[in-house]
């Protein structure tokens, strides 16, 4: 493959809404009650002679209910020049974005009476409008441009399984339910101050893989920022808002300028950006560093300052090598991945469970907000036993599940993508196999079709059990999570031999 001038385009666009709407990312439903700060997609093209990559990063929890299969056709729409199976979508995992799922008439909704709550459709046909429009402008913006590229260091996610010497789920008085997830050895945020806490399942990743991008001047237009962590310090608010990485674009555009921030969620289904031990250092840390300030709050400045510190530490070196052509290879495949499949007696708790939650009655009495959350959480659980149902009914026809993989080479560095919350482990497979000097892998990343998220757990995860690694979260087992890998590797050594 031939080195050819790379040609660079940006594009951002905000996707806040005031409307009411619900945010997804916990069990119970949450109607916004105002904006924090606001949510954007952003839009990268790089493009060779032979091929090219839209990198397009959303602010949002997700990537499902057919988003990216609307955003490619709203942008074939505008522009049929665009090869848009190229759009590589990805969600920063933020828990405080507007819902787009379907408002789907079929499924069980909870009551809302006294809460007015704004169409998801509403918002998606705002969604794919703005993020569509960003691809179609990128696009247009391209001009002969070059890259820089480099790793350093920031701690940002912590390891959030916490491992008992003791089975938890068999302690007096233990809960055992679809909103738990069965707990084990293993609990997702347990208590680590119990007798019986023994350790974190697994370390974390401190690594920040940094992708600068140049005009013709070489001059800094933008950066991708891929950080193993999700962007979940706020995930409790009712107000909208991008999570730390509002704070880490504020951080580093009060140096730079207004650059483009493209920020990939690396691995971490199994991470977190908040501590679980040493709660009460953290607090005097922050109260003698920021004052009197909400502790999550105070934790997303934490973290800009460390993004942007090891931004700053990276840029310096790394722009002594711009280049401006180079190869250039993006490969688009469907992988078919071992299901984690539904046991006969996982199925009839299944059934039990949701006959005993049908003759549950929504709750009536209280304020508005109060029932809504009851009666939500009551809906969520029912839900969660129809899909085991489902699911079992259908994976002996059905034993693998498709999933659209990107892998892209540019030059010495390589992005692969995966639609899941994938687990560390998995992570570092890839990058250990992989012959490119840096791999950036993105986690969360869209696909055609109505689903998309999930966890995938390593087997140690599956062994310990909870919630992220059961029946519930798993729509893929640890045998497919490998094949992931494999599949991965394959390609990423394919396109290294193909100079």
């Amino acid at each position: 493959m031939k080195e050819q001038q790379l040609l660079i385009g940006w594009a951002s666009r905000d996707i806040t809404t005031t409307k009411p709407v619900n945010i997804p990312g916990q069990f119970h439903m949450r109607i916004s009650e105002g904006v924090i700060d606001p949510v954007t997609v952003t839009a990268l093209v790089i493009e060779s002679g032979e091929d090219c990559v839209i990198f397009l990063s959303a602010d949002l929890v997700a990537i499902r209910s057919f988003l990216l299969d609307e955003v490619r056709a709203a942008v074939k729409q505008k522009n049929r020049q665009i090869p848009v199976e190229k759009i590589l979508m990805n969600a920063t995992h933020t828990h405080t974005a507007p819902s787009y799922y379907a408002d789907n008439p079929e499924e069980e909704q909870p009551p809302h009476d006294g809460i007015e709550v704004a169409s998801s459709d509403e918002y998606r046909s705002f969604l794919v409008e703005q993020a569509s429009s960003a691809v179609c402008e990128a696009y247009a913006n391209r001009k002969p441009g070059g890259i820089a590229y480099g790793y350093g260091y920031a701690v940002v996610g912590h390891n959030r399984r916490v491992v008992y010497f003791d089975d938890v789920s068999k302690r007096p008085g233990a809960v055992n339910n679809s909103t738990s997830g069965v707990s084990g050895h293993a609990c997702m945020y347990g208590n680590t101050d119990d007798p019986q806490f023994s350790h974190y399942e697994t370390g974390a990743d401190h690594f920040v893989n940094l992708l600068f991008t140049f005009d013709a001047k070489k001059q800094l237009t933008g950066a991708i920022v891929n950080v193993p962590c999700p962007s979940q310090n706020s995930e409790g608010e009712y107000r909208i808002s991008a999570d730390y990485w509002h704070d880490v674009r504020t951080a580093i555009r009060a140096k730079y300028g207004e650059i483009f921030i493209l920020p990939q969620c690396a691995a971490a289904g199994d991470i977190s950006p908040r501590i679980l031990h040493y709660k009460k250092a953290q607090a005097r840390r922050f109260r003698l560093k920021y004052g009197e300030i909400e502790t999550e709050m105070a934790a997303r400045r934490d973290i800009a300052e460390r993004i942007s510190q090891c931004f700053d530490e990276v840029y310096s070196w790394a722009k002594k090598e711009i280049y401006t052509s180079l190869p250039l290879q993006h490969v688009v495949e469907t992988v078919e991945l071992s299901k984690r499949l539904i046991s006969d007696e996982e199925y009839a708790i299944a059934k039990k469970g949701l006959e005993e939650l049908e003759k549950e009655r929504f709750v009536t009495e209280g304020l508005p907000k109060e029932r809504l959350y009851h009666n939500s959480i009551l809906v969520a659980k029912r839900n969660r036993y129809r899909r085991i149902i489902k699911r079992y009914q259908e994976q002996k026809e059905q034993p693998k599940l498709p999933m659209e993989l990107h892998v892209v080479r540019i030059g010495d560095v390589a992005f692969a993508s995966n639609r899941f919350e994938l687990y560390m482990d998995y992570m570092h497979r890839i990058q250990a196999r992989s012959p490119f000097m840096q791999t950036f892998v993105i986690q969360l990343a869209g696909q055609p079709g109505s689903d998309g998220g999930t966890y995938l757990c390593t087997a140690r995860g599956e062994e310990g059990r909870g919630y992220s690694a059961s029946m519930y979260c798993n729509l893929v087992s640890p045998k497919g999570g490998q094949e992931l890998v494999d599949r991965t590797v394959e390609i990423l050594k394919q396109i290294y031999t193909e100079t």
